[in-house]
């Protein structure tokens, strides 16, 4: 029946684990040793390579992917509206404290004026209208520091006016953030839907979007997703709200309820709220995600050491532990696997990290799930079965789960109810099954019904499936989770205790 499964000589952490793709990770050998190193999900990130690069990228993707059968998704994240310096002569100009700036509109290369000022241009010329007096305009990750000094005498002259409080040497495209200021920009920038319609045409399984401040910019996705044919139904690919601005964090509630999964995205994050309150920010995420029901990633700087290290520091072992402790669904790595010496170790050492905080956490917690908010009438029903299931996983003590989830419905819930036993979520659908790969303790196994229609079929594959992956002994309990008929969506009905090696239980004892 399995037309493809997973590989799972070892137990796969339930925690995910994101890399992004780049030079160092690239080539066939180093995919497979990522994806045979705990890789679920492959980020590609738009902010750096043409489009012809990231579909030579996807297609080695899929290819090694499917010759290992291996359900792997992978993520488009569109770089957004970000607001960058204009041209500057190499070496760059370096600014120091006390210094006046000038912003300008059509600098076609930066210099330093007569009087001392240093004038640049900018990507997104209407901060000049957008900054008002005593706002901070922050470089290079916020390790250049001004204080906009003018407003309407300066924009009527057509620059902003800034004084340098912390210098520092900038160079050609170095990002700008403005975390004070009322920033109008479109959500998506013409690269951004260039950048959308190649996702869709492309098959990508998730698409985020950056610098989100409403739920309306994940409405503006969406709406152009719908465009392409690419959001509703089945063929929908999943939006991914990356929160990254303060706004972001204020209206987290409603972007939860319009996503479809977050992203904790500290690096401008940090940039743009004082750096003591991003450990802040990121708990009311993630409590937002669980209050939701959506898969939470936690992003930047996870184990930064090893791009060029063999070993993580502690405090980034910690940090990642931490990220687990606090629901993340899923933890990411950028340039540790893009550009890093070592990709396949730094995954490795993810997923032990992963390992051990997950096998502290079950031991010590066993807290009851809550139903998600702002479910639907099909959606509750599907909830409230998960959550009978985790209280008959856990009164049984079961080794696994097993359920049939053709559009991944089942497969989210489960996945949202933190039960202690490993999932199994099977679907006939590829597209689905690659997207689960992002679910937290979801292992998707791709597989058409059986031929006969008898669930009792279904319950003899999931057998042999965790006896040949090693999880379960003769003896042990397994929970089965499936409706009639198997492959249609939303017919989750019905639940059934299997005994490993005892012909009589599953839904064995129920379907002949």
């Amino acid at each position: 029946m399995s037309l493809t499964c997973p590989f799972p000589r070892e137990m796969p952490s339930r925690t995910k684990l994101v890399a992004t793709l780049g030079p160092a990770s690239e080539s066939d050998e180093m995919l497979a040793k990522l994806i045979l190193a705990g890789v679920s999900v492959f980020r590609f990130n738009f902010s750096h390579g043409s489009l012809e690069e990231h579909a030579e990228r996807l297609e080695r993707v899929r290819a090694v992917a499917k010759q290992l059968q291996a359900n792997v998704a992978v993520m488009g994240d569109l770089q957004g509206p970000k607001i960058r310096v204009g041209k500057v002569p190499p070496p760059g100009i370096t600014l120091r404290t006390g210094q006046d700036v000038s912003i300008r509109r059509a600098v076609p290369e930066a210099f330093v004026a007569d009087d001392g000022t240093a004038v640049f241009g900018t990507t997104y010329e209407q901060m000049i209208h957008e900054v008002r007096a005593g706002q901070r305009v922050l470089v290079n990750d916020g390790a250049i520091r001004m204080l906009a000094i003018e407003d309407a005498e300066a924009m009527a002259r057509g620059e902003l006016r800034c004084r340098v409080t912390v210098g520092g040497l900038v160079t050609s495209s170095k990002g700008i953030n403005l975390p004070e200021s009322d920033v109008r920009a479109p959500s998506l920038t013409e690269r951004d839907e260039v950048c959308v319609r190649f996702a869709a045409e492309h098959g990508f399984d998730y698409l985020a979007i950056s610098f989100v401040r409403t739920a309306d910019d994940v409405r503006v996705l969406k709406r152009l997703l719908e465009d392409c044919g690419k959001g509703k139904g089945e063929d929908r690919i999943p939006v991914i709200a990356k929160i990254e601005k303060p706004q972001a964090v204020a209206n987290i509630d409603e972007i939860a309820k319009t996503a479809h999964a977050l992203m904790v995205a500290r690096g401008d994050l940090g940039v743009e709220m004082d750096i003591a309150h991003t450990p802040i920010a990121q708990r009311l995420i993630l409590e937002a995600a669980k209050r939701y029901g959506k898969p939470a990633i936690v992003a930047t700087q996870m184990l930064e050491s090893m791009i060029k290290s063999v070993m993580p520091t502690r405090a980034e072992a910690s940090d990642v532990a931490t990220a687990i402790f606090a629901g993340a669904s899923a933890v990411m790595l950028s340039g540790e696997t893009a550009v890093g010496r070592h990709p396949a170790l730094v995954v490795e050492t993810m997923r032990r990290i992963a390992l051990e905080a997950e096998a502290f956490t079950i031991e010590r917690d066993s807290v009851e799930p809550s139903l998600p908010a702002a479910l639907d009438a099909p959606s509750r029903r599907q909830a409230a079965l998960a959550h009978g299931a985790w209280h008959l996983a856990r009164d049984l003590g079961v080794k696994a789960v097993a359920c049939w989830s053709q559009t991944g419905g089942m497969a989210r819930n489960l996945s949202r109810s933190s039960m202690a036993a490993p999932v199994l979520a099977y679907s006939s659908d590829f597209r689905w099954t690659r997207r689960m790969a992002l679910l937290s303790n979801i292992t998707p196994i791709l597989a058409e019904p059986p031929s006969t229609g008898y669930l009792a079929d279904w319950t003899d594959q999931v057998e042999a499936d965790l006896m040949d992956f090693g999880w379960v002994d003769p003896g042990d309990h397994v929970l089965l989770i499936a409706g009639k008929p198997l492959g249609a969506p939303q017919t989750t009905s019905a639940i059934a205790v299997l005994e490993v090696g005892n012909r009589a239980t599953g839904f064995r004892a129920h379907d002949r």
